[in-house]
């Protein structure tokens, strides 16, 4: 099952962590806001240790409709 996951845009304050915990799948947009580029492009640990490492909580995670992040 893939990850389903979602960025609060008016938590994320642009700070990167995740785009460099998972290259590929998250990266800043032109206003410096946190977006899903490829939710796959790295593993699930990859992606959920990106996800705990926001420093405003903007990341959640879900699977098949459990909450992990």
């Amino acid at each position: 099952m893939t990850l389903d996951i979602e960025i609060n845009r008016e938590l994320c304050m642009g700070s990167g962590n995740c785009s460099f915990w998972a290259p590929g799948v998250f990266d800043l947009d032109d206003d410096g806001i946190a977006v899903v580029v490829d939710p796959a492009a790295q593993p699930e640990d990859k992606v959920i240790l990106a996800a705990q490492g926001c420093p405003t909580q903007a990341i959640s995670i879900t699977r098949d409709g459990e909450k992990l992040v």
